[in-house]
């Protein structure tokens, strides 16, 4: 919202609770409420789900009713709107059991191209919605973007097997190399997928840090991943003695966004701040980069969020990001993909930059607009 906002766009969020960004509290899963948020809206940023830590909390039908039947209701409103562009933030958790080859088979290389294989209601879930996506898009010609984030939360692994053995730094610094991503760059895809869902029509987009890893490495990553690491970023091993941490001794999965990088346009701009091997020394992060050299990520800013601050920042949204005129749309990608690195916010509220707001009042309305939504 924060992002959005000063790029002067005009936004609305519909959230499931009341927060200094949330404009309408409601639901995705009320059609007349959606319907109400969603008329005179340019473009849609559909955030709500219930996601994986929910599994524990809520039936197996709460998921249904508002990753499943919650998006049908937003493309439907969308769709009769007349709405321009939809993206909606899916998960690499779709991918499920084929993150995990079986004991003794090299590491998954994950492209757009590998086939789910949804392991949990969530991941189900999510999938189901993806395809009612594409649907909308085939039968009713409404532009939709699906970005399938990696990891972007601040909270500690929920693994007692990863967070029992390795500090909550390290285990984020290691996760850069293959499955998670910066919130700063999760921002931006959104903004350019908004800005590029006409053209492009449909597409399916993994979002994750760039690996400095390549196809040939699979293998080895799966029986010794430290002896691929420093062959690929040499300077590591003393950084990461510096710290006290240590490199996960065998690596499961690599996602690799090229796609999202050719299509999107996504980190073209990025100013990658590499050592002279062409990797970082830590914590081993190429988000947005166009090669496979890693930047230096804030690690320290990150661990250094409270946990109250860490909570707020991680509770799912129902919202409708309302998004004003095509010129500011292209505006505010231009913005998103000419940042440079040492320009990024640094305060805790912009790691919640998707948490679209919402004023009260479901029929409230000022213009042309994006929606955006959050469970």
């Amino acid at each position: 919202m924060r992002t959005l906002r000063r790029a002067d766009h005009d936004v609305v969020g519909l959230d499931a609770k009341a927060s200094p960004f949330t404009d309408v509290v409601g639901s995705i899963a009320d059609r007349a409420c959606v319907a109400r948020c969603v008329r005179g809206v340019e473009a849609v940023l559909h955030t709500a789900t219930l996601h994986k830590p929910h599994i524990a909390m809520y039936a197996a039908q709460a998921f249904v009713d508002t990753n499943v039947s919650g998006t049908l209701a937003l493309l439907e409103a969308a769709s009769d709107a007349g709405v321009g562009a939809f993206v909606f933030t899916s998960t690499t958790s779709v991918f499920g059991d084929a993150l995990v080859p079986p004991p003794g088979d090299p590491a998954a290389w994950i492209t757009e191209s590998t086939a789910p294989v949804p392991k949990n209601i969530y991941g189900v879930t999510k999938r189901a919605a993806e395809d009612l996506c594409e649907m909308f898009h085939r039968r009713r010609g409404l532009p939709c973007i699906v970005l399938r984030t990696s990891r972007f939360f601040p909270e500690e692994d929920d693994n007692p097997a990863v967070s029992g053995r390795y500090a909550d730094g390290n285990v984020k610094a290691n996760e850069f190399l293959y499955r998670r991503v910066e919130i700063e760059d999760v921002v931006d895809a959104h903004l350019l997928a908004l800005q590029r869902a006409r053209s492009i029509g449909f597409g399916r987009y993994i979002v994750s840090a760039t690996t400095p890893f390549a196809p040939d490495d699979v293998a080895e990553l799966r029986t010794d991943a430290p002896r691929v690491v420093a062959r690929r970023c040499p300077e590591y091993a003393a950084e990461f003695r510096r710290r006290g941490w240590s490199m996960f001794p065998s690596i499961e999965r690599v996602y690799v966004n090229e796609r999202a990088r050719r299509d999107l346009g996504w980190g073209r701009a990025t100013t990658s701040a590499t050592s002279s091997s062409g990797c970082a020394p830590t914590p081993i992060r190429a988000a947005g980069s166009r090669s496979r050299s890693a930047t230096r990520a804030t690690v320290e800013r990150r661990v250094a969020l409270d946990d109250a601050e860490r909570a707020r920042e991680t509770e799912c949204a129902d919202a409708v990001v309302d998004s004003g005129s095509r010129r500011r749309l292209a505006r505010s990608a231009e913005i998103a993909a000419g940042r440079r690195q040492g320009e990024r916010r640094t305060d805790r509220a912009d790691r919640a930059a998707l948490r679209l707001p919402q004023r009260p009042g479901c029929d409230r309305r000022r213009g042309r607009r994006s929606s955006q939504t959050r469970a």
